[in-house]
């Protein structure tokens, strides 16, 4: 059975690659990413499990393991609205680290997850003596921003299919053959365009019995885009031709 002493380097070791694989800290160097890792704090979450909640003092910021987190608010009516939901690699909450007021927004596991806690007393103090960690930091909170930007104006599409038909084009431009992987469950995608998994599974089997896609348990295969094209565009009153 292996020693405590071979479980905890082990560990750092996996911590490290994680950190490494993240945009954050990709190419920082070796010495850096053992650091961070030396303080780093693992997380494991049962679906459907709370990371934290809005409001509550910010301990630091996450970077995502394995698994997906769901950051959403709660409206006046109690309607929840995904903000983003971050996969593997990802980080997130950074800029609770500079809040007083604690976190913005709820995050919630959306399936079995692995995060890691990056504490804030630790972080600030990196952070004061490594400038150019701050600007990763302002990087991948810029990059927050425009994902924001693009998922509000994903938001503005007036249905699930038209939410829906918008993000399969999206993902098939980016792929030759049109296989979309999913990269997480399809309740994570269900979440990701604010809707329920029911209601995603009969809008995917009015896709595939229109011949537009083939689903597998996890990708989706884009067999006719230009048709999917024309029915976002006629979705979204614009002449064909011209999916936003």
């Amino acid at each position: 059975m292996p020693s405590r002493a071979t479980r905890a380097e082990s560990q750092l070791t996996g911590h490290m690659g994680t950190l490494r694989c993240s945009q954050l800290f990709a190419g920082l160097p070796t010495e850096d990413i053992a650091a961070i890792a030396a303080f780093v704090v693992p997380q494991s979450l049962a679906k459907n499990a709370y990371l934290f909640r809005e409001g509550e003092p910010a301990r630091g910021f996450y970077l995502v393991q394995s698994g997906a987190i769901s950051v959403h608010r709660v409206n006046a009516a109690g309607k929840e609205q995904i903000v983003h939901v971050f996969r593997a690699g990802d980080s997130f909450a950074e800029a609770a680290l500079a809040s007083p007021t604690g976190y913005p927004a709820h995050a919630r596991a959306v399936e079995a997850s692995t995060v890691l806690l990056l504490p804030k007393a630790p972080v600030l103090a990196l952070v004061g003596r490594r400038p150019d960690l701050a600007l990763r930091m302002l990087g991948a909170m810029s990059a927050h921003l425009r994902v924001l930007v693009s998922a509000l104006d994903d938001l503005t599409l007036k249905d699930v299919e038209t939410r829906l038909l918008n993000w399969l084009v999206k993902q098939s431009r980016a792929t030759r053959d049109g296989l979309i992987r999913l990269p997480g469950t399809k309740r994570s995608l269900a979440a990701e365009l604010g809707t329920g998994s029911e209601t995603l599974s009969r809008t995917l089997a009015r896709l595939r019995d229109a011949g537009l896609i083939t689903v597998a348990a996890r990708s989706i295969t884009v067999r006719e885009l230009a048709a999917l094209e024309k029915r976002l565009s006629l979705n979204l009153g614009e002449p064909p031709g011209n999916p936003s």
